[in-house]
């Protein structure tokens, strides 16, 4: 057995390792459902596939993802419970965008050192988001690696795995031109351009109360929780909306996500103003050299997930969700590009 004294002066502390997995017990133990088998501390976790048996076509869907440099943010603003919440949630969308339900999650949190405290914040903030969307916070691993993160850094990175019926797949195939584009709003800048934010920002004292913010000061406004957007899509199909295809808006913004899901001919055009863009963006702009453009393929600009619908479901989808759904464009004949009026 190694000696724990020296593995400790070497960098890595096996206690607060386990005092870290003492700490997220209660927490990931809220997310388990009927369907898992296994408790924390398995190697592996066990999943009960059989509801799958009563699908007629189940189809997988997983994604990988993690929240880049907004844990810089949460070590500055010593405050780390939102970015786990917006780990699970980026994932739920990203799968949500093929018409997927979650069944489970796994994360990754790593660091040059271990803190115990904080890595069970984050796993906290995971399991608030994973019982929000009835997913099961199935199991994961935090990992102290001395030498291979900087003194402080910490990384964060989840798989989500879930499943659709394969009639209901969302491919982006029924788009056409004349469908109506919709936009469910963002609550910031959710889980990107965190780079550029804070070069444009680092100067600023990101504690005191803005007004251009709403009376929230930097710090805040840029930790807001990334949606989940699983409820509002699920309001869409109860309200019989017929959604022809859904865009989730990360890295690339909407400039280059958008055109992901639209078909060989086809672009889209977006009316720029007719959605509520948060002040943050402004205030980014303002103290970077970014012009409009860079700014809608860095960020989601108020846009964190795009709903395609037939123009004849537009008002039927706008009554389903009145004040978190806007009419923001249409899909045209093109060459895939996104037009925004006033930018390009």
């Amino acid at each position: 057995m190694p000696d724990q004294d020296a593995y400790s002066r070497a960098g890595v502390d096996i206690d607060a390792g386990n005092r870290a997995v003492a700490l997220m017990k209660q927490a990931v133990r809220s997310t388990f459902t009927p369907a898992v088998l296994s408790d924390v501390g398995s190697f592996g976790g066990l999943f009960d596939a059989s509801e799958l048996a009563a699908m007629v076509q189940p189809v997988l869907v997983a994604s990988t993802d993690g929240v880049g440099t907004k844990t810089r943010v949460a070590a500055r603003m010593n405050r780390w419970g939102t970015v786990g919440q917006d780990l699970v949630n980026h994932c739920i969308n990203d799968i949500l965008v093929q018409g997927a339900k979650p069944l489970f999650f796994l994360d990754y949190i790593a660091s040059s050192k271990l803190e115990a405290e904080q890595a069970a914040a984050i796993v906290e903030g995971m399991a608030l988001a994973c019982r929000a969307a009835g997913c099961a916070l199935l199991g994961g691993e935090t990992a102290e690696m001395p030498g291979v993160y900087a003194s402080g850094e910490v990384d964060l990175a989840g798989t989500i795995v879930g499943a659709v019926e394969r009639y209901s797949l969302l491919t982006g195939s029924k788009i056409e031109a004349g469908d109506a584009i919709l936009g469910l709003p963002s609550t910031g800048l959710h889980t990107n351009g965190f780079s550029l934010a804070r070069a444009a920002l680092d100067n600023l004292d990101w504690e005191e109360p803005l007004e251009s913010l709403g009376g929230r000061g930097i710090g805040e406004a840029l930790l807001a929780v990334h949606r989940s957007y699983l409820g509002p899509a699920r309001a869409l199909r109860a309200a019989g909306v017929d959604i022809h295809g859904l865009a989730h808006i990360t890295g690339g913004g909407v400039i280059e996500n958008l055109p992901r899901i639209l078909l060989h001919g086809l672009s889209a055009h977006i009316a720029r103003g007719v959605w509520p863009e948060p002040p943050i963006f402004a205030l980014i702009q303002s103290r970077s050299s970014a012009e409009d453009r860079e700014m809608f393929r860095v960020f989601n600009m108020g846009l964190g997930m795009l709903a395609v619908v037939p123009r004849a479901d537009q008002d039927r989808a706008l009554a389903a969700l009145p004040g978190e759904c806007y009419a923001v464009g249409e899909v045209v004949q093109g060459d895939g590009s996104v037009h925004i009026e006033g930018i390009n």
